[in-house]
């Protein structure tokens, strides 16, 4: 697990653990590493939520099918985050949504058990897990909300223009790239694609904005 320090240290669920405690809790929680190719599903709808993920590597999307097989992107999750914690906490009893890996990646996985748990070691750093994993969850909340926000949005245009500015508010610049393709980018904001690759192309000629594939600027 050395080998995966640097990046677990920047993972919010173990901020303010030393290097030493976090490689004690890593054999304590019994944390397993696997590798995913892309478009490969890491969790699926209905399985077991019982296990929190940790990107090591890559990204993964929390995808979302409805009855008529149309697919909504909840959240993009990258290198060094955490995903699946809310399912596993609130112990449900299985997953309402699936993580599929976004590209190539290493994926830690933990059983929840053991985080919400304290072991008979009696671990000092437990509680400072447990408090991240709390702390974590209520910016995972917000996010959430702040999607909602963007998705209520009544036009393709409006939807598309807050969730650009919002990438350029946490770039913090008005040039900035974007997790998505285009189709994962019509499934994040619930459109159709093509309506959404034509909204695009209007704003570029209307010089509200230049793109290029996965990178944009707001002008």
């Amino acid at each position: 697990m050395k080998k995966y320090l640097e990046i677990l240290k920047k993972c919010p669920l173990f901020n303010q653990i030393t290097d030493d405690d976090l490689l004690r809790m890593l054999s304590c929680l019994d944390a397993k590493v696997d590798f995913f190719d892309k478009k490969y599903t890491v969790m699926a709808e209905g399985n077991a939520a019982k296990y929190i993920g940790i990107v090591l590597s890559g990204s993964v999307q929390i995808i979302q099918v409805d009855y008529y097989g149309n697919r909504s992107i909840l959240s993009n999750i990258g290198q060094s985050q955490v995903f699946a914690e809310a399912f596993a906490c609130a112990e449900q009893s299985t997953l309402p949504v699936s993580v599929i890996a976004g590209e190539p990646s290493e994926i830690m996985l933990i059983d929840s058990a053991h985080i919400l748990h304290t072991c008979s070691n009696n671990c000092g750093f437990h509680q400072q897990l447990i408090f991240n994993l709390m702390k974590d969850l209520a910016q995972k909340s917000i996010l959430f909300h702040q999607k909602l926000d963007i998705i209520a949005k009544r036009t393709t245009k409006d939807k598309l223009m807050a969730y650009l500015m919002r990438e350029a508010r946490r770039a913090g610049r008005d040039s900035f790239d974007i997790p998505f393709d285009r189709q994962e980018l019509a499934d994040y904001l619930e459109v159709d694609r093509s309506g959404l690759s034509a909204e695009i192309s209007r704003l570029r000629a209307q010089g509200v904005l230049e793109s290029h594939k996965k990178h944009f600027k707001l002008l």
